[in-house]
Parts: C-alpha cells; sequence; structure tokens
C-alpha cells in the first residue's frame, strides 16, 4: 500500500454515494419493470450502505464480500433474528440475478407484487443501516 492516509469520512462519503446512486437506479429499474434486476440494485444498495457503516465503525476498508450479515456483524452492528432475515433475502437477490441456471426461475418469481414487496424491506434495511452513519 502508498503511504497515503486511510481518510475515513472520504471512504465512508463514497459508500453511501454509490449505495444512494444504486438505490436510484433500483427505482428506475422498478419503473421500467426490469424487477429480477430492481431486486439486484437493491441489494448493491444496502450492501454499499453497509459499507460506509463498517468504515465508519472499524475505520478500514470493508471487506470484499456480497453477504451482507458477514458486513453488518462485521460492523459490529447488533442483528436480530428478523434482521439476519432480510439480510439473507437481500443477499439471495445478488446470487439470484447474476447466475444464468437461477435466473429463469427467479424471473418468474419477480412480478411487480413481489417486487415491490421485496424493495419495501430493502429500504426499511437500508434506512436502518443508514441511521448508524449519524
Amino acid at each position: 500500500m502508498g503511504s497515503e492516509k486511510f481518510d475515513v469520512d472520504q471512504v465512508k462519503a463514497y459508500w453511501e454515494s454509490e449505495a444512494l446512486e444504486a438505490l436510484r437506479v433500483a427505482g428506475h429499474l422498478v419503473e421500467k419493470e426490469d424487477f429480477s434486476y430492481a431486486l439486484f440494485f437493491g441489494h448493491l444498495a444496502v450492501e454499499k450502505i453497509l459499507k460506509a457503516v463498517y468504515t465508519m465503525m472499524r475505520k478500514e476498508h470493508p471487506p470484499p464480500t456480497h453477504n451482507l450479515v458477514r458486513v453488518a456483524k462485521s460492523a459490529g452492528l447488533v442483528l436480530d433474528q428478523a434482521r439476519i432475515q432480510a439480510l439473507v433475502t437481500i443477499t439471495g437477490f445478488n446470487i439470484e440475478a447474476r447466475y444464468p441456471d437461477l435466473k429463469r426461475s427467479f424471473r418468474k418469481k419477480c412480478t411487480r407484487e413481489f417486487t415491490e414487496g421485496q424493495m419495501s424491506v430493502v429500504k426499511e434495511v437500508f434506512e436502518w443501516a443508514r441511521c448508524h452513519l449519524r
């Protein structure tokens, strides 16, 4: 690594900005009825906001993982069973939207009703995580 000093505020701001952008894109994808990718971007938004929290709490770069429970626990967040289940479900959107053998069945499951319900969970988890940045 270089001799640059780790700037917690700058790295945290980067992750928070990226998270807000991913959430915005998820909203656009819902509007365009591209539901499976909307949920994929919902996962990215939650992952990135958790990485902002991790950066702030640990004063280091977050781990290169998509596992939301792992990032949240590593950041020191307290998770109840409902929050763990929400994070596990949202993590699944990352995997199900990416891999072709799972994509077709996932896309079929991603109706407007299903997606809007899951995006409500994504937004609730996002705001819960983001409140830890204040």
